[in-house]
């Protein structure tokens, strides 16, 4: 009976998060399964060379005209979410029909499934995948896309090399003492005393977007390249979107995800550090927003000597 309970804790922990697969057994918070251990738990993938997260070093990433804006189809629809789940492993949202997004130097509309949520512990402890300049924020929003041609099938996409497009989203909090913002925040984490153990779901009610959740972020600004899920089987499947603008949230709200979320029953321990540690660099591109100081100084000079020049005439 010991043996079959046993049994039948090991296949509780394998709930799906980012479609990931349900045969592997792997974990965030100990050392025989935790991120060290998934280039053996789950070798096809995990221990491959287009793995991701990555830490994006801007000085290298090489702009490309091709990343045009986002067309975001029913990003503005308030009953786009429909329900909020423990997943064991995160807090995953699942995508109502019609959500989309193309553009972006993307070759195909993508369909949204879900998004979920990496977090460390509360606002001064690293939480993201992604770092930026070796730069790790408190969160990391992560909105999941299959190619619409798949017609949402995940066992299609992840044997594409582009069957996944991943947007991901840094959060951080807000600077000053305010609570309870932004209002969407507010409203999203007062679900999460609902789902407080592994496997709870609950439904969420209209009134709020995802252009609500994504609130203050330029969404033109962003790096792009290659890589993987950052869950086993880590499949090479994924054209990454990293935003360079943060989602600002009070702390109070980032607080909660490590104080109310637990990884099992009642009785286990709070879901914290969430997140897969830094993979080897990939080749990253950016749009050509973001032009560097010195780019802008050198263009500076440039047109006060076309006024001198044109000043002599």
């Amino acid at each position: 009976m010991k043996w079959l309970l046993a049994a039948f804790a090991v296949f509780v922990l394998v709930s799906t998060s980012h479609c990931a697969d349900d045969s592997v057994v792997w974990c965030y918070h100990l050392d025989s399964c935790n991120y060290t251990r998934w280039p053996t738990i789950a070798p096809n993938f995990c221990n491959r060379s287009r793995q991701s997260p990555i830490n994006i070093v801007t000085a290298d990433a090489t702009v490309d005209a091709s990343l045009t804006d986002f067309t975001f189809t029913n990003y503005d629809s308030t009953t786009a979410m429909t329900i909020i789940e423990n997943t064991g492993r995160t807090v995953k949202v699942l995508l109502a029909d019609g959500v989309k997004v193309s553009g972006g130097g993307l070759n195909e509309t993508y369909d949204a499934l879900q998004f979920h949520l990496h977090w460390g512990n509360g606002t001064m402890s690293p939480g993201s995948e992604h770092t930026v300049n070796g730069k790790r924020y408190p969160m990391e929003l992560h909105i999941v896309h299959v190619r619409e041609s798949f017609n949402k099938n995940t066992t299609l996409a992840v044997a594409n090399g582009t069957g996944l497009a991943a947007l991901g989203f840094f959060i951080e909090g807000t600077s000053g003492n305010s609570t309870g913002l932004p209002e969407a925040w507010k409203n999203l984490t007062e679900l999460l005393s609902q789902i407080q153990t592994q496997g709870k779901n609950a439904s969420i009610l209209a009134g709020f977007s995802l252009n609500d959740i994504l609130v203050g972020v330029n969404r033109s600004n962003y790096w792009r390249y290659l890589g993987s899920l950052t869950t086993p089987n880590c499949n090479e499947a994924v054209v990454w979107t990293v935003f360079k603008e943060t989602i600002k949230v009070s702390r109070d709200i980032i607080n909660l995800f490590g104080t109310t979320v637990l990884i099992g029953n009642s009785t286990s321990e709070k879901m914290i550090d969430v997140f897969r540690g830094i993979q080897p660099a990939q080749a990253v591109t950016t749009t050509g927003s973001g032009t560097s100081s010195a780019s802008k100084a050198c263009y500076s000079l440039g047109l006060m000597a076309l006024g001198l020049a044109l000043g002599r005439h």
